[in-house]
């Protein structure tokens, strides 16, 4: 795995340095878009709306309107914001492990340490554990505040990002506030039920049955020689917003070169004569 980040974990007055890598991957099976008649490649360009250029990613900044005015604001100046110069992950306190919802859970990251000695690391992995305490903590990265939980997995401290609670939509239906009455042997057999359906979790025993499928759709339209040769599924490469045929360029080329030693030749004849 490569780290995405370095920082600093910091509690109190102590200081544990640390490597963030994600902790999860996407496996699906990636597609694109193309055109339903010729299979041609349909892709997004970036154009400005001003001079109607296709602009590089290199050439592009962020941008706040509000009403009749835009602020524009260059990477220099998101970098320079005191929060997104800092390297450190602040635990802001450490609460009961079941008092974080899991509706609120959002990415993972793996944190690794980062020092010569893995003690102070170890000593707070053990402290966790040992008081079931999750670790609450703020920090920084790719231009976003973010509130995260720091929790063990294994011999790992696993930092998981928490959305904010404005972020929850609250669940406010009607039929929920209904009278029900549920009799006590509905409530019998269907502690029944759940009973014949009880078992330990094994999370490898699941699989994505929807890309498995994908999977074996594609193989077959490739082995049914339903596919096409990828080059005929690309437009020519675009420059300057002109197509350019690169074989049909030096093809010109060279006719244009013969054709003007043909003319030298035919001139050099001429005074020759």
């Amino acid at each position: 795995m490569r780290s995405i980040w370095k920082g600093s974990l910091t509690f109190g007055l102590v200081n544990v340095p640390v490597k963030v890598y994600s902790a999860t991957e996407d496996h699906d099976v990636p597609l694109h878009q193309v055109h339903d008649v010729d299979g041609g490649r349909i892709r997004y360009k970036r154009v400005c709306e001003v001079c109607g250029q296709t602009v590089a990613y290199s050439e592009i900044d962020r941008a706040y309107q509000d009403d009749a005015q835009t602020v524009v604001l260059t990477k220099d100046d998101l970098d320079s914001l005191p929060a997104e110069r800092s390297r450190e992950i602040d635990v802001v306190e450490f609460v009961p492990s079941d008092q974080v919802d899991l509706l609120t859970l959002d990415r993972a990251y793996y944190l690794e340490p980062d020092s010569k000695s893995p003690k102070a690391y170890v000593l707070l992995r053990k402290t966790l554990e040992a008081t079931d305490r999750t670790a609450i903590v703020r920090f920084t990265l790719r231009q976003k505040t973010r509130l995260a939980a720091l929790r063990v997995r294994g011999d790992v401290l696993v930092l998981q990002t928490l959305l904010w609670s404005d972020e929850v939509r609250e669940a406010d239906f009607p039929s929920l506030h209904e009278k029900v009455t549920v009799s006590d042997k509905e409530l019998e057999l269907s502690a029944t039920l759940v009973e014949g359906f009880s078992s330990d979790f094994d999370p490898t025993a699941f699989v994505d049955e929807y890309q498995a499928e994908l999977r074996t759709l594609i193989d077959a339209k490739i082995e049914k020689g339903e596919a096409f040769e990828t080059e005929e599924t690309f437009a020519p490469a675009e420059k300057g917003g002109e197509v350019i045929d690169l074989m049909e360029a030096l093809r010109a080329s060279v006719e244009k070169s013969r054709a003007a030693r043909g003319g030298a030749s035919d001139e050099g004849k001429r005074d020759a004569g």
